[in-house]
């Protein structure tokens, strides 16, 4: 039964196309196939049990009973982690954009822009949420800024994720730092995902307002002032920087960094702050400064793209709720 079935699913297979040249043999009682195409030869052997085993260059896994038989591609195989082919890498790769957690400042109602602050209890929940949520889409390389709530967010994000790589910070400052965190082990390497940190993804500086309470500055010089320095675009408060002055450095950084890495098929994760992803959406879907004031993203909501030569595609927020606001969106 079994020899039978493997002599019909081969005759499927050439007449499809799929194979130019075959040779079939009894040895030991054992009955092998060899199937030969211009891309790549599969060797096939039947086992008592009428399973089979199977070998090949790339790209084909056989499997086959009394019943049937079925050729399936490796790289859609959602067991398989085998990197996709580099024409299909370099025309899609995913992109996802993560806020961080909340900080103690957060939790206290305080400005906090470039000052450094970790991640509280809810932050660091926060993160691991975010985390389940992109668990099974692939990771190649890791954005964050220098400030440590961002940090915090994009590793505990990835301790959910299903490949299981560890997030390494590089350490690129000087000559001396990036010798004394070199890997050494080509297969500990491969089992690694590079964390780039930088500055220019750090939150916009809120100059003098930094550390002060949001509602008691309010009730000092206005509601109408607070708000027109925290949601206007090119007005900044005091000694700070303007939500235009924070995009002009995120957005250099992203088209310097970040997307040549995508267009090469790199997916890439960047965590980073409220201000300085608004800036990146704003690039990434074409808004005009009026739109993007009124943009407002949750924290420890993933944030999915899609590049595809050049072009960016949102795809909202993966295995998360679908209902506007969740994720971003901007006000009418």
């Amino acid at each position: 039964m079994a020899a039978t079935a493997f002599q019909q699913a081969t005759g499927t297979l050439l007449s499809h196309g799929y194979f130019i040249n075959y040779g079939f043999q009894l040895e030991n009682g054992k009955q092998s196939l060899r199937l030969i195409s211009n891309g790549f030869r599969v060797d096939i052997g039947i086992l008592r049990t009428g399973s089979y085993r199977s070998s090949g260059r790339k790209c084909i896994v056989a499997q086959a009973s009394t019943s049937q038989f079925s050729v399936l591609n490796q790289a859609s195989s959602p067991s398989n982690d085998t990197t996709i082919d580099s024409s299909k890498k370099s025309k899609e790769a995913a992109l996802i954009l993560i806020r961080h957690g909340e900080s103690l400042w957060n939790e206290k109602n305080l400005f906090t822009g470039c000052v450094d602050v970790p991640l509280t209890t809810k932050g660091v929940e926060e993160a691991i949420e975010a985390g389940k949520r992109i668990s099974n889409i692939p990771i190649d390389v890791i954005h964050t800024s220098a400030l440590i709530r961002a940090q915090m967010t994009a590793m505990l994000a990835m301790t959910q994720h299903r490949r299981k790589k560890v997030p390494i910070i590089m350490h690129n400052e000087s000559e001396q730092a990036k010798s004394w965190s070199q890997i050494f082990s080509e297969e500990t390497d491969k089992q690694c995902i590079p964390v780039v940190t930088a500055w220019q993804l750090n939150e916009r500086m809120y100059g003098e307002l930094q550390g002060l309470n949001k509602q008691e500055t309010a009730d000092r010089y206005g509601k109408e002032q607070v708000h027109e320095w925290r949601r206007s675009y090119d007005i900044p408060p005091p000694n700070g920087e303007s939500l235009e002055m924070c995009a002009q450095r995120a957005v250099a950084y992203f088209k310097e960094h970040i997307e040549p890495q995508l267009l090469s098929g790199k997916n890439v994760m960047i965590a980073a702050h409220g201000n300085s992803l608004r800036s990146i959406i704003m690039y990434l879907d074409k808004l005009t400064s009026e739109e993007v004031i009124s943009l407002e993203l949750s924290t420890g909501i993933p944030m999915l793209y899609i590049s595809q030569e050049g072009k960016f595609i949102r795809r909202g927020s993966p295995a998360g709720p679908s209902e506007a606001g969740v994720y971003a969106y901007t006000k009418v």
